[in-house]
């Protein structure tokens, strides 16, 4: 601590002023006093990007708009749908361009149907599901007459 002396009116009166207190005045100060701007940061300009999967809309930079278009073949997606999309390439072995277009279809069902109508949704995708067990031949033959 760094403790200050005013006289005032010939009282004597002392003032503490913390160390740390002290650094920051003395910073402040200097920063006035050159008016350099090479210590304040850039600031980049944000714009509402609105995701071209699930339609949400979130604050980003236009630097980072387009690596997310540049890594979603020129689609803005966010990082939700990103995810989704990661996952679905786990699934197809890789293919990025084929997760994205698989993830954008089912957004576009989900936003046609299960916004609207959650157990039309639901019971489009139990269709979904006894469609891809036919295929593959899992119903079992007791199964089929039910």
């Amino acid at each position: 601590m760094a403790p200050n002396q005013h006289f005032t009116n010939g009282f004597q009166s002392t003032t503490t002023v913390s160390d740390i207190t002290l650094i920051e005045r003395n910073k402040e100060v200097a920063l006035e006093e050159t008016h350099d701007d090479e210590y304040l940061p850039i600031v980049s300009e944000v714009e509402n990007a609105k995701c071209e999967c699930c339609g949400m809309c979130e604050e980003c930079t236009r630097e980072y708009i387009r690596r997310v278009r540049d890594m979603f073949s020129g689609r803005l997606i966010c990082g939700l749908c990103a995810e989704a999309v990661s996952v679905e390439m786990e699934k197809n072995g890789g293919k990025r361009e084929k997760a994205v277009k698989e993830h954008m279809s089912d957004c576009v069902k989900f936003n046609r149907l299960g916004r609207s109508y959650p157990a039309l949704y639901l019971a489009e995708d139990v269709k979904e599901i006894l469609k891809k067990t036919q295929k593959k031949g899992h119903v079992k033959a007791g199964a089929q007459g039910r």
